[in-house]
């Protein structure tokens, strides 16, 4: 009988000679399951400190990351931008001031700042939910911040009556010129924007009444002129199910319809606005008028919508600082921010003197050269991961956070990751007694679209990318994609974000 040498019986059975073997059929005993005959995987875990594989699984195709996608535009930003860097808001005056009076306009230049102060908590920081709002209308459960969706506009209009100007004869504008609005998977659907107020959204918080048949209360956060509701929620019978529905009517209109148990705790949705320079612009004439300053312009529309050909040399009369970039980064990774990542290209554009998120993309991929990626080899079409184009490999994913390991940013990065049991999106993955508790910082992704044919869902991707200490002590690269799974009916997406986590504490507890 003829001996085959050990390489050719590792290929055989589907094991590289640097994988454990031991571990590869624990994890093929899940991957390889009946939920996934249809599906894709890629795999690739590796050693951080030797580059050694312990497991891959087609880690050089390419599958559809969704939410991983983060990974790369976050750490393109905070190579290119720093994570010190802040940006400011302005308000500038067109104009002179006789008595008062502003004999012209005022005009609030955006300048892409994240949240405007609106998730700023008392320690100074940006506050996020583990479920947070942006996620209502997907969630059976999402939650407001403890925090003034209007400080920023707040500050800026105190700052305007404290600098004298107490009437505006003329406009007031909003300057979104710094770089090119752009379709993304954010909240509107012109999400991204140089202003943002309040994530773009108006949330809707619905109450039940006292007992079923009555009225239940809805209350709109902010609560604006420029944006109002038709509103029909009753109170429905203890034990029945929530169905809250939320429709456009016109530009500035729109109806909130359904019912809400009883016995039910307050349910949120929220409902993303057309045009953030617009609604930004309502808001800010009407924090100026709670500050005290009269001002004549129409909250829907100005008269006279010409901004100056530039806004260099106009007078200041308010700011604002946004946070530091890195708490910017951190709540976007956390709770996987659609809107604050897709922005992030844009920014990075600026900062090259370029204005659009195609040029920022084009920028990332000269950092992810540099740190050694093989960007030739994956694809993206935004900064978010609800792009048709994104696409990564395994492969190039583990040398993105091999990368940045070796970076002063590292710290940064690693600390804004979603931490498995703990935060953000990996909170609920795991039990609160797993061994795997803690050891995991990784970004989630997801991306499902409805199959109308079969009444389902089907599971574009799961994903989840990061690092890991094993019960061993040694540190792990990881990268895990699975790709087009057909859900049956009833079934979500958290089962696959379950298997993931599952399989984390495998690798966790029979890993090197």
């Amino acid at each position: 009988m003829r001996v085959l040498p050990l390489a050719i019986i590792l290929l055989c059975s589907g094991t590289s000679p640097a994988q454990d073997a031991p571990l590869a059929k624990k994890l093929e005993a899940l991957i390889d399951g009946p939920d996934y005959k249809q599906a894709s995987w890629g795999v690739l875990v590796t050693d951080a400190k030797t580059g050694a594989e312990v497991y891959a699984r087609n880690a050089d195709k390419l599958f559809t990351p969704a939410s991983v996608t983060k990974l790369y535009s976050c750490a393109a930003a905070l190579i290119a931008l720093g994570p010190d860097h802040t940006v400011r808001t302005r308000v500038v005056k067109r104009g002179e001031t006789k008595s008062g009076t502003l004999r012209g306009d005022l005009v609030l230049v955006a300048a892409g700042d994240l949240t405007m102060g609106g998730r700023t908590g008392k320690d100074g920081h940006i506050l996020f939910r583990n479920s947070d709002h942006i996620y209502a209308n997907f969630s059976g459960e999402a939650y407001l911040t403890d925090s003034n969706p209007l400080a920023g506009l707040e500050s800026l209009a105190k700052q305007v009556a404290d600098a004298g100007i107490k009437e505006v004869a003329g406009e007031v504008l909003v300057d979104d010129r710094l770089f090119d609005r752009a379709f993304g998977s954010g909240s509107g659907p012109d999400a991204i924007s140089p202003i943002i107020v309040n994530d773009n959204i108006v949330d809707v918080l619905v109450t039940p009444g006292k007992a079923s048949g009555e009225p239940a209360t809805v209350k709109l956060i902010p609560e604006t002129e420029y944006l109002k509701a038709d509103i029909q929620v009753v109170t429905g019978a203890k034990g029945s199910r929530a169905t809250l529905a939320l429709e456009t009517i016109d530009a500035h209109r729109f109806r909130v319809r359904g019912s809400i148990p009883v016995d039910s705790p307050p349910r949120l949705r929220i409902y993303g606005v057309a045009d953030p320079a617009g609604f930004a612009r309502g808001l800010f004439i009407e924090a100026l008028r709670r500050a005290g300053v009269r001002v004549n312009a129409h909250v829907f529309k100005p008269a006279k919508p010409d901004l100056p050909e530039t806004v260099e040399t106009l007078e200041t009369v308010a700011s604002i600082e946004s946070a530091k970039l890195q708490d910017e980064i951190r709540v976007t990774l956390k709770v996987s921010h659609n809107l604050y990542a897709g922005t992030l290209p844009c920014r990075v554009a600026v900062k090259n003197g370029k204005r659009t998120a195609a040029a920022g993309l084009r920028e990332q991929g000269k950092i992810l050269k540099e740190l050694g990626v093989d960007s030739p080899t994956i694809s993206f079409g935004g900064g978010a991961g609800g792009a048709w184009a994104d696409c990564v490999t395994p492969r190039a994913t583990v040398a993105l956070l091999a990368a940045m390991r070796k970076r002063p940013e590292w710290d940064t990065y690693k600390a804004a990751l979603p931490i498995l049991g703990v935060d953000g999106t990996l909170a609920e993955v795991v039990s609160k007694d797993s061994p795997a508790r803690g050891k995991v910082f990784a970004k989630t992704g997801t991306l499902s679209y409805d199959d109308n044919l079969n009444g389902r869902t089907l599971l574009r991707s799961k994903a989840l990318a990061g690092v890991m200490t094993t019960a061993k002590g040694t540190e792990l690269n990881l990268a895990m994609f699975v790709n087009n799974v057909p859900l049956p009916a009833g079934v979500t997406s958290t089962r696959e974000g379950k298997m993931l986590g599952k399989l984390c504490e495998v690798i966790h507890d029979h890993g090197p």
